[in-house]
């Protein structure tokens, strides 16, 4: 028998992390990634204790500065954190938030009613994995400093003697040696920002960059403060979807206990798309949980009593779906508990079996009070629903219809489809081309073993603005459908997908820029897993090709900005040299458009990326609704791509 080497396995093969080291090993544990997500999640837990203050009603004001060397700074007008020496670890206080994980005011006793902050590692982390971080805290008169550096003491706890101020003042700058990126996103952090002054009625947030002066020389600032609350909340997406109301007010309901409330806010609009936010001790509870099921289900029960009472929905037709009473609606349901339970790390789901009955018996009743009290919004929103439920029938029937006549069926291709070779699905890719004379070049010009190419039948339908019936009967979408083999809306499943990338070649202009949009957004509407798992690219064509006169063939160079066609004129001389402006792909032969656009070696294609489905949302309602002007700002403004790829 060989013999193999020993591997040892004992007491000194368990490896003990001390204190903050764990962290800085594995920063993805405790805050999801070292991406931008990541690094905006520091932000987010440092602010989230000044919020705890909030909720306590001992804090009204939170300053968030964006500063000029990348550091960033959170001040808040709270209590400051005690500072006397720890009973049980003999440090100061302040140091033990800073430097021991799972410590903080949040995990018993009178400190906080209602915190998000439950895993109390937010302060600690944020030190872990900054280059540094200053403190200033006031608290009770007086006023302590101290500095850490990579959660190192740097600059001792001191006593700087006392103040009339209260508060705590933290400023950290993230660690390059962690961080992928460490420059802030301005956006990203008003984004949810706005979202915390929405679900804390009266706080004022403020969020300022000192990083570049604007033009006028000032710096850019956001001051945020809605009395309304979540009601304000309903009102700005509602505004941001351009759509029309179904009803003038927003619907309003809330209830608390002593260990609980929660408050819901409604209001539709006549759009076919559900936008719903839910909230548990404000964090953004993404993959819904207790309290988002009792709110639907109350939703569903309050709707179709009242439809039976008033005869809107007749004795023939079956009761309303879930899906049904949601069309249109825009919903924010926030819930703030003394002992939150969250599934998962990143607290995504809200596990509290009691919410489910708390949410579902304050729907059931004040919205049944509210419908009744006013009978016009009861109606014009069974009317939505009852829309919206002869749609889904029109859909079903629509669907079986096209299924009758073997549409949709995954042996059937469109006529107009060059299939490739190879069929492992992960190795192939799909690119519907704009126009026939495109899709012939394209169709030469291929790799046949793993490209497909489906040209484009007329135009492309909008589906923003279309139900699910209309799409089962669109000329241009069937082919599509029948292509990629995945169904859409329910009987979605990406698992039958038969292609890797679905490549969208259009245009480089205008109208090429709309058909893209077109396209984005039925995939976006009815087979989203395409788009959230990065299977639909843009193929970037070249605006110009450059070359000199009298040059001998194969020595032009092909220009994807006006920028790089001024490069190449001048590397070619600038005499003589000629720059021809494509006016689209049907001007390029095979051979150029395998170079240019599809040859895996050359070409740049970009991945379109969902990073947030609530934003995109309000971009697709907003572009692709009856507002026309902002859709040519749209691939440059509103959706993220992540360049690629094939080098």
């Amino acid at each position: 028998m060989e013999n193999r080497e020993q591997h040892v396995y004992d007491e000194s093969q368990i490896q003990v992390l001390e204190g903050l080291e764990a962290v800085r090993k594995r920063p993805g544990m405790y805050i999801g990634s070292t991406s931008l997500r990541g690094l905006h999640h520091l932000v987010y837990e440092i602010v989230d204790n000044s919020i705890d203050e909030a909720l306590a009603g001992r804090c009204n004001r939170i300053e968030v500065t964006l500063h000029a060397d990348n550091s960033v700074s959170v001040q808040d007008d709270g209590r400051g954190i005690p500072s006397g020496i720890h009973p049980k670890m003999n440090i100061p206080t302040l140091e033990v938030v800073y430097t021991v994980l799972h410590a903080g005011g949040k995990f018993g006793g009178d400190g906080y009613k209602f915190s998000g902050g439950l895993h109390g590692v937010g302060a600690s982390v944020v030190n872990a994995l900054s280059e540094w971080v200053e403190i200033d805290n006031c608290h009770e008169g007086r006023r302590y400093t101290e500095r850490f550096e990579r959660g190192f003491v740097a600059r001792p706890f001191r006593d700087e003697g006392t103040t009339d101020r209260h508060g705590l003042y933290v400023r950290f700058k993230p660690d390059a040696e962690i961080f992928e990126e460490t420059v802030f996103e301005y956006d990203t952090l008003l984004k949810r920002l706005r979202e915390q002054a929405f679900l804390n009625a009266g706080v004022n947030i403020c969020l300022r960059d000192e990083r570049e002066p604007q033009e006028d020389g000032s710096f850019r600032e956001d001051d945020l403060q809605y009395e309304g609350g979540i009601r304000s909340f309903v009102e700005y997406i509602n505004e941001q979807k351009h759509a029309e109301l179904v009803h003038p007010d927003v619907i309003y309901m809330r209830a608390e206990k002593n260990d609980w409330v929660a408050e819901v806010a409604m209001q539709y609009n006549d759009s076919y798309n559900e936008s719903m936010l839910t909230f548990a001790n404000n964090i953004n509870t993404v993959e819904g949980g207790t309290h988002e099921i009792g709110f639907k289900t109350a939703l569903t029960k309050v709707l179709n009593d009242y439809g039976r009472k008033y005869g809107i929905i007749k004795e023939s037709e079956k009761n309303l779906s879930g899906e049904d009473v949601r069309e249109g609606l825009c919903a924010v349901v926030s819930v703030k508990l003394t002992e939150a339970q969250f599934e998962g790390q990143t607290k995504g789901k809200l596990g509290n079996s009691e919410m489910r009955t708390n949410v579902y018996s304050l729907v059931t009743e004040k919205l049944s009070e509210y419908l009744e009290e006013n009978p016009g919004v009861g109606k014009a929103v069974l009317e939505k629903a009852m829309a919206a439920y002869r749609a889904r029938e029109a859909a079903r029937k629509a669907r079986e219809a096209t299924r009758r006549k073997g549409l949709l069926e995954g042996s059937t291709l469109p006529g107009k489809l060059r299939d490739c070779q190879e069929k492992n699905a992960e190795l192939t890719e799909l690119y519907l081309v704009e126009g026939d004379s495109a899709g012939g070049s394209a169709t030469q010009g291929r790799n046949s073993r793993f490209q497909a190419i489906l040209p484009l039948r007329g135009k492309v339908l909008n589906v923003e603005k279309t139900r699910l019936d209309k799409v089962y009967s669109n000329l241009s979408l069937i082919p599509i459908i029948q292509a990629l083999g995945c169904g859409i809306g329910e009987e979605f499943d990406i698992a039958k997908l038969r292609y890797g990338k679905i490549i969208i070649m259009a245009d480089a202009d205008v109208d090429g820029s709309h058909i893209r949009v077109l396209l984005l957004t039925f995939f976006f509407r009815h087979m989203r897993k395409l788009v959230e798992e990065g299977h639909i690219y843009f193929a970037q064509p070249p605006l110009y090709k450059v070359y000199k006169k009298g040059s001998k063939q194969g020595s032009e160079k092909y220009a994807f900005s006006d920028a790089e066609r001024d490069q190449y004129i001048e590397e070619l001389g600038g005499v003589n040299v000629e720059a021809d402006r494509y006016k689209g792909l049907g001007e390029m032969d095979a051979d150029q458009l395998w170079e240019t656009t599809m040859d895996p070696a050359t070409r740049t294609i970009l991945r379109v990326t969902i990073e947030d489905a609530i934003e995109c949302d309000e971009m697709f309602s907003l572009l692709m609704g009856d507002k026309v002007e902002p859709r040519r700002a749209f691939i440059e403004q509103n959706a993220k791509f992540a360049e690629n790829l094939d080098i």
